[in-house]
């Protein structure tokens, strides 16, 4: 009975290192990472992060390149100085 009750005791001591282990071991999210602003009328035809308005549900349905209400996420401060065949980039959803 001693045996047995010790053997449950290790085994939860050595559960509870592992899980702390792992706990300590997820890194903090990059400052690169975690800086990005969507981005409206840059990404190509299906290329896009989420929703691009009616008629679609999220990531990879836009209709076509550059849609005006289809966004990406690009690095914080870059948007508006993302050139495209159709203009700059915008932080608002813009007219398809």
């Amino acid at each position: 009975m001693i045996n047995r009750s010790f053997a449950i005791a290790a085994l939860a001591l050595g559960a509870l290192a592992a899980s702390s282990a792992m706990a300590q071991d997820k890194k903090p999210m990059d400052d690169s990472m975690a800086k990005v602003e969507k981005c409206y009328g840059v990404s190509m035809a299906g290329k896009n992060d989420c929703a691009a308005g009616p008629g679609t549900t999220c990531a990879g349905t836009s209709k076509m390149d550059y849609q005006g209400n289809a966004w990406r996420n690009v690095p914080a401060g870059t948007c508006t100085s993302i050139k495209t065949p159709k203009g700059m980039g915008s932080l608002m959803p813009m007219k398809a």
